[in-house]
């Protein structure tokens, strides 16, 4: 064998660096690194909570704060507009991300940083549970002084005295905090609005009778005596009080906004209680989460059963809500299955078909390419990690996620794709039998199945190369932790432009905050994307259309 063979510029195995600024990554292959910016949006979309195959959860997090520290050092104001951006468009599945990042813009050096990040603190922590995560995040940075605390107390004093009386009762205790002691800390003053004082009054534990002026101090529970805007309040105390469904259901019934978090166990018992409850229209995360208990009671079949699976769908309830597909996807394969935490149940294929249609609709509509498109889904070992602690793996999660793009461009074809399946040094890539056609908890299954081995991120286009199958756009769903391979994936598809005549584009879709990528930044028509972004499949498009 001539050595000198082994060695070139356009053929590099993955081993080693192809390029002088390659690095390493987790599993011993070289990639390319992400910018600061890039790891902090995959942190703020993907999450660290469930670590990856190769970093543990505390490892990557450290990784990851450390870039948020770096960029909130540099440009906090960058920072908070990209957490409010991806905050509000609902674009991740899990708020802590974002609030721990925001909590370390609200730390500082920079007086400018400081004032955006706080006057941002509405429009990221929306619910009571948001400001609990925040205040916690925040201590681990900084200390309470005088602006945290105006800032704290401006969300109790800004926002609409009725959303903040349902925020009161709804969220009254979470990660180890109450609105007494969150009030007390930020000590909020110039409440001179009656209702908003009686609203705070009763969060510290005051009681509604003594600070209502009706010439008397004794107990309030009648929800005409205190404001209308804080009437949700006395419907609470009066839940409370009560013991008997029909009292509960008249309770529910004031329309004052009353949600199944504000009534006692004993209330959530009675199926009389749930049917009034989603008469008025439950909202559509506590709806999703609450399908396994409200089957169990019987009341999915017949016609509350068809209210509930149109409010499912209901592409306009699940944008008003920010509800994130994978969310969607998370509710859809846990009822399906028919078992949870709270025990086991039949599931009502109306609900399951509802959740299914919601995944697609919680995207939006996404305008077709109509580009030919390889959907090359990495089914390797490490795929198999959970997605920021839900349960739902990588591989799962991306074959949910390809369906959306298969529903949307009529010239698709998906492949799965690994190495070292049967012993090295064999490798596999092959169709999948996964369509739009087929429901989602099916293509889980059919996903967690498959046969896994290495990770080798050049086979889709060594593959369609080989086969000589025309593609203008791969995307490949993968964590790049690519490593086994003879050559690089770049170097693949460099190959398959100058052999295919084709011009084609690669799109890599991260599916965890790992800290490298196969994509090529030196090259624009490759382009790294955040695989649980809920924008993703727009984006798809786009690029692949040559809009961006």
């Amino acid at each position: 064998m001539d050595i000198l063979k082994t060695i070139g510029l356009r053929r590099t195995p993955q081993r080693h660096a192809s390029k002088p600024e390659q690095v390493l990554n987790a599993a011993g292959g070289y990639t390319f690194s992400v910018d600061d910016w890039a790891r902090v949006r995959r942190f703020l979309t993907l999450g660290t909570d469930g670590g990856t195959f190769y970093v543990s959860a505390r490892e990557l997090t450290r990784d990851n704060a450390d870039a948020v520290l770096r960029v909130a050092a540099n440009d906090p104001v960058r920072l908070v507009n990209l957490i409010v951006e991806i905050s509000e468009a609902g674009r991740a599945p899990k708020p802590n991300p974002a609030l721990f990042a925001l909590a370390i813009a609200a730390s500082v050096d920079s007086v400018d940083g400081r004032r955006a990040a706080l006057a941002a603190l509405p429009r990221v922590a929306r619910t009571g549970t948001h400001l609990f995560l925040f205040v916690t995040y925040v201590e681990q940075f900084r200390g309470w002084g005088r602006t945290l605390r105006r800032a704290v107390g401006r969300w109790y004093t800004e926002q609409a005295v009725d959303r903040l009386a349902y925020q009161l009762v709804k969220y009254r205790q979470r990660e180890g905090w109450r609105h007494r002691d969150v009030l007390r800390l930020a000590s909020p003053g110039g409440v001179v609005d009656p209702a908003r004082r009686i609203a705070l009054n009763w969060a510290v534990g005051r009681g509604l009778g003594d600070t209502v002026v009706h010439g008397t101090s004794a107990q309030v529970t009648a929800c005409d005596v205190v404001p209308d805007e804080i009437a949700i309040i006395a419907d609470f105390e009066d839940a409370k009080a009560a013991s008997t469904a029909a009292r509960w259901v008249e309770i529910v019934d004031r329309g004052h906004g009353m949600s199944w978090e504000m009534l006692p166990d004993a209330a959530l018992a009675e199926p009389a209680v749930w049917e009034a409850l989603i008469a008025r229209g439950m909202p559509q995360t506590a709806l999703m989460r609450q399908l396994p208990r409200l089957t169990r009671l019987g009341l999915l079949d017949g016609a509350v059963g068809e209210t509930v699976a149109a409010q499912l769908a209901d592409a306009d309830r699940l944008a008003r809500a920010r509800v994130h597909p994978v969310n969607v996807l998370v509710a859809q394969r846990t009822y399906a299955s028919g078992w949870g935490e709270g025990g086991r149940w039949t599931p009502v294929p109306r609900i399951a078909d509802a959740l299914d249609a919601a995944f697609y609709a919680a995207y939006g509509a996404v305008r077709p390419a109509n580009k030919r498109t390889l959907l090359a889904l990495d089914v390797s070992g490490s795929m198999g990690s959970r997605v920021s602690g839900l349960p739902v793996t990588c591989r799962e999660a991306s074959a949910a996620l390809a369906l959306v793009t298969a529903a949307t461009e009529p010239r698709c074809l998906i492949v799965g794709f690994t190495a070292g399946t049967g012993g090295y040094p064999n490798t596999a890539i092959r169709g999948l039998d996964i369509s739009a056609r087929r429901r989602l908890d099916d293509v889980c299954k059919y996903m967690s199945r498959l046969a896994f081995g290495a990770t080798d991120c050049a086979l889709p286009m060594v593959w369609a190369h080989k086969h000589r199958i025309k593609v203008d756009t791969f995307q490949i769903y993968t964590d790049n932790e690519t490593w086994y391979g003879d050559i690089h994936p770049h170097q693949a598809l460099e190959q398959y432009r100058q052999r295919m005549g084709i011009d084609a584009r690669l799109v890599v879709v991260a599916m965890t905050a790992s800290l490298n990528s196969i994509a090529d930044p030196a090259d624009p028509r490759q382009l790294d994307i955040t695989g649980f972004d809920s924008a993703v499949p727009t984006v798809l498009a786009d690029f692949s259309r040559g809009d961006i």
